[in-house]
């Protein structure tokens, strides 16, 4: 009597762990996963869908409530105005120019101070700096943007300003926008040089290796091969930094004082936009007064100034970006 069973099959199923002849395929478990990744694209639909709504609403309060300041404030006299005195009974002033003026001096000194320091530092961890010594120095960067930023305030009134800067510069005020420029600067540090170090390294090796085999030095290659090679992604970490300097709260107010510029003297104290809004609602504006809808007015100034950075960023990103193979 001869078997029907192939014994050349039977021993390949057992071996390859296949379902025999009379073995159905059990498909539970890819059902599973496929309701685990729809559960986990709801999730994250959901997540980005909420990130959006809370942009809207943000963009809705401020234009609603700015729109109500604006009936009884020309839009023209807010922008172009020179006097800030919106708590004033007589003759209260909203005009915003003197808070503009005195955050574009302060984020404008900020990115002085932490361009070349962020770029240097980006370089040598990009170029220079060991395995070892890159992984220890980048964390050690970035913890100081883990700093609350009132500590950096109260170091750039209680020390910068008494300790290093008044022995330098007599005529400087104890509340002036220099010492919360310098400080602001500290803090974008770190923003400038890991998005540059990350863009700098992301430069392929073989454009490195060409140029030193035509006989360039580290700081030749880095200066004329790297840095332009990532330009893009420096750009786009400078322009974030401006836009963190410019929306920068606590420094401002500890530091730089609550009295707007009036002849764009950094040794003198000055008010940014953040800092009027703060020293505005420690004083508890009655609300749908002309000084509380302001505020709102000035937050959507705020909102267009960093939303047209961010729009920058990203041409230039996108106009300058060196695709590799």
């Amino acid at each position: 009597m001869q078997s029907n069973i192939n014994p050349t099959a039977a021993v390949g199923s057992q071996v390859l762990g296949g379902p025999g002849p009379e073995q159905p395929l059990d498909l539970s478990g890819v059902g599973s996963r496929r309701l685990s990744e729809k559960i986990i694209a709801a999730v994250l639909f959901l997540a980005g869908a909420l990130s959006i709504v809370t942009t809207v609403g943000i963009v809705v309060v401020l234009v609603s409530q700015a729109i109500t300041f604006f009936v009884d404030v020309p839009i023209l006299d807010f922008l172009t105005g020179t006097r800030w005195q919106p708590g004033s009974k007589n003759n209260p002033g909203f005009g915003v120019l003197p808070l503009v003026a005195g955050t574009l001096i302060i984020a404008g000194i900020a990115i002085v101070v932490a361009l070349p320091l962020g770029l240097a530092s980006a370089i040598y961890l990009s170029e220079y700096a060991p395995e070892r010594v890159r992984e220890i120095l980048k964390p050690a960067i970035e913890l100081l943007a883990g700093i609350p930023t009132i500590v950096y305030g109260y170091f750039a009134l209680t020390f910068m300003t008494p300790q290093l800067l008044k022995p330098l510069i007599p005529a400087i005020g104890p509340l002036n926008g220099l010492s919360a420029a310098i400080a602001v600067g500290i803090l974008i540090v770190p923003l400038i040089a890991s998005l540059s170090e990350d863009a700098m390294r992301a430069v392929p090796r073989s454009l490195r290796e060409g140029a030193y085999a035509l006989g360039a030095t580290k700081l030749e290659v880095a200066s004329r091969v790297v840095l332009p090679a990532a330009f893009s992604g420096i750009t786009a970490a400078v322009i974030l930094a401006i836009s963190v300097a410019i929306g920068e709260t606590m420094i401002v107010s500890l530091a730089s004082g609550a009295a707007p510029t009036r002849d764009g003297n950094p040794l003198d104290g000055m008010q940014t936009m953040t800092g009027a809004i703060v020293a505005a609602f420690s004083g508890e504006p009655s609300r749908g007064t002309p000084q509380y809808v302001s505020l709102f007015a000035i937050g959507l100034l705020l909102f267009v100034m960093t939303l047209t950075l961010n729009i920058v960023s990203q041409v230039i990103a996108g106009r300058f970006r060196e695709v590799y193979e």
